[in-house]
Order: structure tokens, then C-alpha cells, then sequence
């Protein structure tokens, strides 16, 4: 049985793609900057409904533009949601500055509200806030907003895992005075590696644009009266994400069934929930991800273990960065007294293949494995029981 891939590039029936890089090639533009990237980070600024974009070498590199824009140096504090993968907090050390983590909600996996007004309550002065929308699925983008408003403090939004997402028709990435997206080969689409930062702020996208051109100045030698940086997107790699960009919303409707299909399988597993989301948001499930009662026999170990031996690609909850050996020595905030609900989710949740080039057939065998192990399970449980009669 060939592999079944978490989530895996996906280029165009169409195309799209090689139209564009063609392009590149007829014009012998291969290099950083051209046409492609000029129109990529037109045509992604419309779809999302934002003024500006910058398209980067890697979500990364946009979050650190974004941090560096907004000022951000030695000794400034920068609150992070803590249930995210690494790229989110990294650039925050990039730029000598101190992470501060926040814990998550139940209600999106996301950034608490709770914890971040607490957090304020004992660092009252950040310089800025980053909210993630894990596996697509927008945070409570509004409250947390509303908090950063009151306190006035910018917020970055990580929307890598969530292009396309809205909550209140409103696209994710464009709530904070920044948004960034990535474009690596398993999001949602791609542009091989890469990213863009966006924001209704034009001088401040000049700047970025400046500073990751090398911060040439514009003088006939190379004039350098700042620190730059070698972040630009390639126009081949823009060239794709254009042709990428165009079917967008047909990848967020089969993200969306694959999610569906497995919510409605196993609705006769009390053990199984699937990552829920706002009813005024619509993610585009870019992983669908499950958690496990605690009182669930079959634990995520199990399930990851047995996709693995019928060749299919499965993954943990990401690690929060409170728990990670490189940020051990940072403050977290959670407003829970014992376990925080971060490494809870992290604990019981599993991330189940949600590649859009999956069959029914594939997804189906995916169902069928986890089913098995519950009803092995269950079928243990019950001996246990007769056992337990028989002995008495």
C-alpha cells in the first residue's frame, strides 16, 4: 500500500503553476524578486481583503519582519501562545527579545483570553502579542483584539496553518496590525518554501521590503546604512504560488470533507473529539485533529503506532514551547492550577492524515484502523469483566 501522507504538496489539475514558472523561464528571470512575486503579493493582499504583502523566503522570516517592525529589541517581553510549533517563538530570541508563553482554551486549542489578561496583570508593558490559529482553526481573534486594544499592544496573528479561515467573514491574518502566513510544502498550499507578511500598514511593509533586500540603499554602489536580511521570495516559487493560490478554495473544501467525514465516523466513539472551532468562524481544517477522553483505553501513542504499521503518516499535538528544552527558562501564564490545558491537549490530541490527494478508499482504511483499536479495546475490557464475574 503506497504511503499516506499527513498532508503533502498538491499542485493544480490545471496547471496553474507551470504556467507561471514558464513564464519565468521565457523571460530567463530566475532570481529573487520579478513580475511573479510583484502579482503574488497583489493577488494574495486581494484575496484576503488587506492593503499590503510582502512575500518572504519563509513564515519565519515574516514573523520576524513583523517584530522588528514593530520595534521589538533586547529586553522587550513578547507574549506567544504556547501551543504552537517552534517557528512562531524563534524569531522572538532572532530579534534578543523575551518570550512570554500563553496557555490555550478548549473551545479553539487556541490562545486562552484568561490567561492573556492575567498575563498582563503581571508584565503590564509587552511590546507585542502572537496569536496562532492551530491546524487552521481561528483563535477567539475578537476578545483577544479587544484585550491588546485596551492595553495598547500590537498584535502579530500566525495564520501559517490558516489561509483561507475566517471568523465573522472576516479572513484570518488580517485582525492584528500584522499577519503572516507560510507557504512550505505541507500547508495548505504552497509555494515550496516560503511566506508573506501582510498589513494594512504601507510604510511599514516598504520597510520590511527594504530590510529583506539587504537594506540596500538606492545609491549606484552597495550602500548599506542598516542590518539586512536575504528574505525575499524567489519569482519561481512566487510563480507557484500564484498558480496555488487559484485553487484555494477548492483544497479548503476537501480539507473540510476529509474533517467531516471523519466527525461523522466516529460519532459512535464517545472517546473521540474532533478540534472544535467558533460557530462564527469557518477553518480550513488544514489538519484534522482529535482529542481523547481522559478516561479513553486507546491512548495517541496507540493510534500513531498503528497507522504507522498500515504505512499512514499521523502526528502528536504540537509540543508546547513551555514545554520544550530550549524555552524552559521563560514565564508561562495559565490560569489553571494544576495541569495547563496546553499540554493537555498535547497529551490526548492526535493530528490524523489530511492530505487532499487522499482517497475515500485511504481515508476510509485510516477510519477503519482506529476503529479496530477501540473495539480491541473494548472487547479486553469486556473479558476483564467476565473474568472479574468468574473470579468473585
Amino acid at each position: 500500500m503506497e504511503k499516506i501522507f499527513l498532508a503533502s504538496p498538491h499542485m493544480s489539475d490545471e496547471g496553474y503553476e507551470k504556467e507561471y514558472i514558464k513564464e519565468a523561464f521565457d523571460t530567463n528571470w530566475i532570481a529573487p524578486l520579478g513580475e511573479n512575486v510583484n502579482k503574488f503579493e497583489e493577488e494574495l493582499a486581494k484575496y484576503v481583503n488587506i492593503n499590503n504583502a510582502a512575500a518572504l523566503s519563509a513564515g519565519t522570516a515574516a514573523i520576524h519582519m513583523a517584530l522588528k517592525a514593530l520595534g521589538v529589541k533586547e529586553g522587550d517581553i513578547v507574549f506567544c501562545q504556547s501551543l504552537t510549533f517552534s517557528a512562531t517563538a524563534n524569531p522572538i530570541i532572532y530579534q534578543n527579545a523575551t518570550p512570554v508563553f500563553i496557555d490555550s482554551e478548549y473551545e479553539t486549542w487556541n490562545m486562552n483570553p484568561l490567561s492573556l489578561e492575567k498575563a498582563f496583570e503581571k508584565y503590564p508593558n509587552p511590546k507585542a502579542v502572537v496569536v496562532v490559529n492551530l491546524y487552521g482553526t481561528p483563535a477567539k481573534l475578537d476578545e483577544i483584539l479587544e484585550i491588546c486594544k485596551k492595553h495598547n499592544t500590537p498584535l502579530i496573528e500566525d495564520a501559517a496553518e490558516s489561509l483561507g479561515a475566517t471568523l465573522n467573514r472576516k479572513q484570518t491574518g488580517t485582525f492584528g496590525e500584522f499577519g503572516i502566513y507560510s507557504f512550505n510544502g505541507n500547508k495548505i498550499i504552497t509555494t515550496s518554501g516560503g511566506g508573506m507578511l501582510v498589513s494594512n500598514d504601507t510604510e511599514k511593509i516598504k520597510k520590511v521590503r527594504f530590510w529583506s533586500t539587504q537594506s540596500r540603499e538606492p545609491a549606484r554602489h552597495y550602500e548599506h546604512k542598516e542590518i539586512g536580511y536575504n528574505y525575499r521570495m524567489s519569482n519561481i516559487c512566487a510563480g507557484i504560488g500564484r498558480g496555488q493560490l487559484k485553487i484555494l478554495d477548492k483544497r479548503i473544501a476537501k480539507k473540510t470533507e476529509i474533517y467531516e467525514t471523519y466527525k461523522e465516523a466516529f460519532k459512535d466513539i464517545p472517546e473521540i473529539k474532533m478540534q472544535p472551532y467558533l460557530k462564527n468562524s469557518t477553518p480550513n481544517h488544514w489538519l484534522s485533529s482529535i482529542l481523547l477522553e481522559k478516561n479513553s483505553k486507546v491512548k495517541p501513542l496507540d493510534i500513531i503506532v498503528a497507522l504507522e504499521k498500515e504505512n499512514i503518516e499521523s502526528r502528536p499535538i504540537w509540543k508546547p514551547m513551555h514545554l520544550q528544552p530550549v524555552f524552559a527558562d521563560y514565564d508561562f501564564i495559565t490560569t489553571e492550577e494544576k495541569e495547563s490545558i496546553s499540554q493537555d491537549i498535547f497529551e490526548r490530541g492526535v493530528c490524523l492524515p489530511s492530505d487532499t490527494k487522499m482517497t475515500e478508499e485511504e481515508q476510509e482504511k485510516v477510519i477503519e484502523t482506529i476503529k479496530k483499536l477501540f473495539l480491541i479495546k473494548c472487547l479486553e475490557s469486556e473479558r476483564k469483566k467476565t473474568k472479574c464475574i468468574q473470579n468473585a
